[in-house]
């Protein structure tokens, strides 16, 4: 790994340190992707994953044995314009999200973008080495299903196309799929620097808190770059 890389994921964890101490809802709200009450349940989503027991929330995002070729597998910056998860209906383009004034990880604004995949800037470039960040709403209380609506059912082994500005497609395997507490959310684990060109995608999922209208729970999928195709 480059100095360079190092210093993307430390301050990558620095600002999501700083954005969740100043949040309620604690360490999970640094990726809240509001799904508004008043919705039906999306698809079932994993067990919940206990981020206070090390060895569950490990054995859960574990990765099956890689070949040496896709340990090395890699590419430059280049931001995301689009991303396909044609197995649960996913085409969107991708918007840039940065941080709120409050120091959160900002979401899509209601209206016409509301749908669509944001990508944390701060974050790697799909395809680089390092914890490229996805995050999409699950739905909407007055439009009803968004763009990660079946995130959820996701499994091992699922494809991610993600279409770059320089014409390379970066195709990521699904290595795992969690559920854990907003109040628990393991964000070094989520976003801790790797060694291989890494994707998280994040929503809302599990049950919804009737007090404020919020999902409680972060549904976070863990994928890895497997291949690499041109225009």
């Amino acid at each position: 790994m480059t100095a360079a890389h190092e210093q993307t994921g430390r301050g990558i964890r620095a600002r999501l340190l700083m954005a969740s101490a100043g949040l309620v809802a604690a360490v999970g709200a640094v990726v809240l992707v509001v799904g508004l009450g008043g919705q039906t349940a999306p698809p079932p989503a994993p067990p919940l994953v206990s981020a206070s027991d090390p060895a569950a929330a490990t054995a859960t995002v574990t990765a099956p044995t890689r070949s040496p070729a896709a340990v090395t597998l890699s590419l430059p910056a280049s931001r995301p314009v689009s991303v396909t998860i044609a197995t649960i209906g996913v085409r969107s383009v991708v918007q840039e999200l940065g941080l709120t004034s409050a120091g959160a990880l900002a979401v899509p604004a209601p209206g016409p973008h509301y749908d669509e995949v944001g990508w944390y800037r701060a974050s790697p470039t799909p395809g680089e080495i390092g914890p490229s960040v996805l995050a999409g709403h699950v739905d909407s209380a007055t439009t009803g299903p968004s763009v990660f609506w079946k995130l959820g059912s996701l499994r091992t082994g699922a494809r991610i196309d993600v279409r770059r500005a320089d014409g390379t497609t970066a195709t990521f395997t699904v290595t795992a799929v969690a559920r854990y507490e907003k109040t628990r959310f393991p964000t070094d684990q989520v976003y801790r620097n790797t060694t291989v060109a890494a994707l998280r995608l994040i929503t809302c999922g599990g049950p919804i808190d009737s007090t404020t209208g919020h999902y409680r729970d972060n549904l976070v999928v863990f994928a890895e770059l497997s291949a690499v195709s041109h225009a």
